[in-house]
């Protein structure tokens, strides 16, 4: 053929000049494909579930709630021919992958009754509202159940950074665009300066100078003549440019003072570089982060069984039993097995009656959960994006108990919209969790007036969460210790007999849906290691 790859006669080609004719007859995938096939692939275990070789027809397997990681596990599980049951306590699934709208109730202890009332278009991610380009788990399935995604604007030069603890600077409201041009204008201007004097001669060649002068003064905008930072257009201008003598050119802001801004610590709304799980632009379902839970629904149907709270859990030689008890009616009844599944939130588990061994029961009430809230606020109109040209992102401050203002990245130019009013962590949420929702509305609210003059006069509707309230979660996501991840991590990732432990809570993305997926991927592959062997 005359597109062979090798032909007769040609020299053997290399292993790099045969993924180049791969990659130039059939893409990169092909290319990728081969380096996967010869070992020498930059794919990992977690970018698609385990290859389960054989059948699991005539095995049995209880998985203990239908958050992400309890319907992941019966969804790969029932394409070998396993039979599953999950059981869930509540109505819906999903666990804290979930999305509040119009209807959706507070499961909260002691905070009272709140139904959410948003418009029928408008909703908001009470959990996970992201995914990093790199959750490869999280983004598989996405693609399997064709959820269309949308790009989440993680970071806007645009947004505001306000501190009421900033010195000079307090109280005032800057784009975070021009803290970052500021900061590092003045301090590149002061390195390139001790440069150019010499104050850097002992660790720098004559040439290393040349090349970071270079450097710092197109990183830090400064004057080549006299290396000083004098503002660039990027922090924005006071009159923005346009058409005929007015505005014309517009007009050039002026940069803050070096003393200013470094006194005021602003500087660090910016790194660097960003962190892991943290780009400028992420992922998110454009119709709210509960579509992957939903799309596991549809597929499962009555595998799952809701309202079924487990109130025990034994075994023996033979098989797994669940003790459940029916949230509506409170009916009980048993559920066996041969195995079983657990992904129940190591905060709930440990308040289950179980016959794990001491050690075991010892590193599940070890593991500590974070307390998080979060607060949703539906306006009458986008004045962020109306009035102030913001179009997604945080707005940074350290007004108590706000920690920062989510703006959303959809239905950019409709008439309303939902704000994230705050969300907060640790000791900071479980303050603000312990108030009633109109307090924590009436907190939201203040908060966010004092940076958008326009905020009270647009709230139309607000619906919050304080995850370590919510009966079957208590906590937002598992906080493990350098003491925990070494005692206790390692003993739970261990099968308990016939019980498999899994969830967010074991991985090193806890918090993260792509947690909950590769933790089950895991254990799944062990449960069919198990039941195959046997």
């Amino acid at each position: 053929m005359s597109d062979a790859i090798h032909s007769i006669g040609e020299a053997v080609p290399t292993r790099r000049d045969f993924l180049y004719r791969v990659a130039a007859l059939g893409g990169l995938g092909l290319a990728m494909a081969t380096m996967d096939a010869w070992g020498m692939g930059s794919a990992s275990g977690a970018d698609s579930p385990p290859l389960l070789k054989g059948s699991g027809k005539g095995k049995k397997v209880l998985i203990l709630g239908a958050g992400i990681a309890g319907m992941t596990s019966a969804y790969e599980l029932r394409k070998i021919g396993y039979e599953c049951v999950v059981l869930e306590a509540r109505d819906i699934a999903g666990g804290r992958a979930r999305t509040a709208r119009r209807g959706t109730r507070s499961e909260e202890i002691g905070s009272g009754n709140a139904t959410c009332a948003f418009d029928d278009q408008d909703f908001f991610n009470l959990g996970p509202m992201r995914i990093p380009y790199h959750h490869r788990s999280t983004l598989h399935y996405t693609r399997e159940f064709q959820i269309p995604l949308g790009i989440f604007v993680n970071d806007n030069d645009a947004a505001y950074v306000y501190h009421e603890n900033a010195g000079a600077l307090s109280g005032k409201r800057f784009r975070q665009g021009e803290i970052k041009a500021d900061m590092r204008g003045h301090v590149n201007e002061l390195i390139a300066k001790s440069i150019h004097t010499g104050k850097l001669d002992e660790t720098l060649t004559a040439e290393d100078k040349v090349l970071l002068l270079d450097y710092l003064t197109h990183e830090g905008y400064l004057r080549a003549d006299d290396l000083k930072y004098v503002g660039t257009n990027g922090r924005g201008y006071k009159v923005n440019p346009g058409a005929g003598m007015e505005p014309g050119p517009g007009e050039a802001s002026d940069p803050l003072g070096f003393q200013e801004v470094l006194q005021s610590k602003l500087g660090k709304v910016y790194q660097s570089v960003q962190n892991f799980n943290q780009q400028v632009t992420m992922f998110h379902p454009l119709k709210g982060m509960d579509q992957i839970g939903n799309a596991f629904v549809q597929r499962l149907g009555n595998t799952i069984r809701f309202h079924t709270e487990v109130t025990k859990l034994r075994q023996d030689a033979n098989g797994v039993t669940a003790t459940i008890k029916d949230t509506h009616n409170g009916t009980t009844d048993t559920v066996q097995a041969d195995f079983c599944i657990c992904t129940i939130p190591l905060s709930v588990l440990r308040h289950i009656d179980t016959d794990f061994s001491e050690p075991v029961k010892a590193a599940i009430a070890s593991v500590e959960y974070a307390s998080a809230g979060k607060i949703g606020i539906q306006m009458k109109r986008r004045f962020w994006e109306e009035d102030d040209a913001i179009y997604g992102g945080h707005v940074r401050t350290d007004i108590k108990g706000i920690g920062t203002i989510t703006l959303p990245s959809n239905n950019w130019q409709a008439k309303k919209g939902v704000v994230l009013g705050y969300y907060n962590f640790s000791k900071t949420a479980a303050e603000v969790g312990d108030s009633s929702h109109q307090e924590r509305t009436e907190l939201a609210v203040s908060g966010g007036q004092k940076i958008f003059p326009q905020y009270r006069e647009n709230v139309e509707s607000s619906f919050s969460i304080a995850w370590q309230k919510v009966p079957y979660s208590r906590g937002g996501w598992a906080n493990w210790t350098p003491e925990t991840r070494k005692s206790a991590y390692p003993l739970l990732l261990e099968p308990q007999g016939r019980v498999f432990l899994a969830g967010e809570h074991l991985s090193y993305q806890t918090g993260w849906i792509s947690g909950a997926i590769e933790s089950a991927w895991q254990q799944i592959g062990k449960l069919h290691q198990r039941a195959t062997a046997s």
